[in-house]
Formats: structure tokens, sequence, C-alpha cells
């Protein structure tokens, strides 16, 4: 499988926010660990943009914590929420328009028992676990164990990177309001793959 697709190159990412993440539904996520690769599909994303968007990181200006933001399309930027939580998003657009994509659910595909490992404990799972995997931002995260050391890599590089699939039509995505938010909830900038069982929420 990893041969089989090019990677996405910068140009894909600094666009904008809203055609990238319609255009990342259907494509490859992978995680290289050694010589292992963790691969999912993208199934679920949500669009944010700190020009106009309240509930953006990037929205009251560039900071410490989000300066990944601000530096342009094609790096993945990674938070930690909550006290417990990180959560994985890919920048885009130009520097300094503070845009970028949450990944929110993924389809996992390759490295499943590595995957399960770090998010149960266990590689057999049962197919609610399995469902449950990577269907939600922060469970990316566990289970392709990434963290703070991951915030800014570059997705053209060979660590963390996505892989070109065909783009969907408008047809099988899903639009609806974001989720989890309180600011600027009315947005509807949430995107998903229609009738996908590994989407967080219908």
């Amino acid at each position: 499988m990893i041969n089989i697709y090019p990677k996405l190159p910068v140009q894909f990412y600094i666009r904008d926010v809203h055609t990238v993440a319609k255009e990342l539904l259907g494509k490859l996520f992978v995680r290289r660990i050694n010589k292992k690769y963790l691969i999912g599909k993208i199934v679920e994303v949500e669009a944010y943009d700190g020009r106009i968007d309240e509930a953006a990181h990037s929205f009251n200006g560039k900071t410490k914590r989000n300066e990944i933001m601000f530096q342009g399309g094609g790096k993945l930027y990674v938070y930690f929420t909550y006290g417990m939580h990180f959560c994985s998003n890919v920048v885009t657009g130009q520097p300094d328009e503070g845009t970028a994509v949450l990944l929110r659910a993924l389809e996992p595909l390759q490295g499943i028992d590595i995957m399960a490992m770090n998010r149960y404990g266990k590689k057999n799972i049962t197919h609610k676990e399995l469902i449950n995997l990577t269907n939600g931002p922060a469970k990316i995260c566990q289970a392709f164990n990434i963290g703070r050391k991951e915030n800014g890599i570059l997705l053209t590089e060979n660590e963390i990177y996505i892989l070109e699939q065909p783009i969907l039509k408008d047809e099988q995505i899903g639009v609806s309001k974001r989720i989890g938010i309180k600011k600027s909830v009315d947005l509807p900038w949430r995107y998903f793959i229609k009738d996908n069982p590994f989407v967080s929420k219908t």
C-alpha cells in the first residue's frame, strides 16, 4: 500500500482550508515507526480559520502554543487539551493565515495491532473496539502515538505523511456543524464521508 500512492505535495496544503478539508477525505494518513507503518483512511475532519472563527486557536493571534498554525500549509499542528489528550491538525494556507484542519476520525487499515496496543493495551480487539479505535481526534493521536514531539512535523517527509487518493464526489461528503466547541458553533465546517462506520457521529 505504501509504495502504490504518492505523498501529497506541499502545494496541496497551501490552499483554502475548506478545499483542503474536503479533499483530505478518503486520503491515507500514515505514521512510520521504525519499519512499521500505521495507516488510516481519513473519514472525518473539521476546518478552523482564525481570521473569522472564534473557535480556532489562532483567532487571537500567534502564541507559543499555536505558532505552527501560522507557518503555512504542510505541517502537523499537535495540541494538548483537557490536561490529558493530544489532537492533530493539518496546517493549511499561506504563512500568517492561521488555518488548519482537525483530524476527527480515521478508518484503520494497517498496523491495527499496534494501534490496538496503544489504545487498549492488547492486540486482539472486538469489532466494537475496532470501530472505536480511531473515531475521535484524541483517539487518533493515542492510536498513532502522536504527541508533543510530533508538533510541527513536515507532512512532506517520511515520519508522518498523507498519501494521494481519488477526490471524493460532493454527494459522498456530509457537512454539519462542528463538535464539542463553544464558539462559532453555527459554522457548518465539519466534513465527513457519508455512511462510513468509522465517523465519530452521524
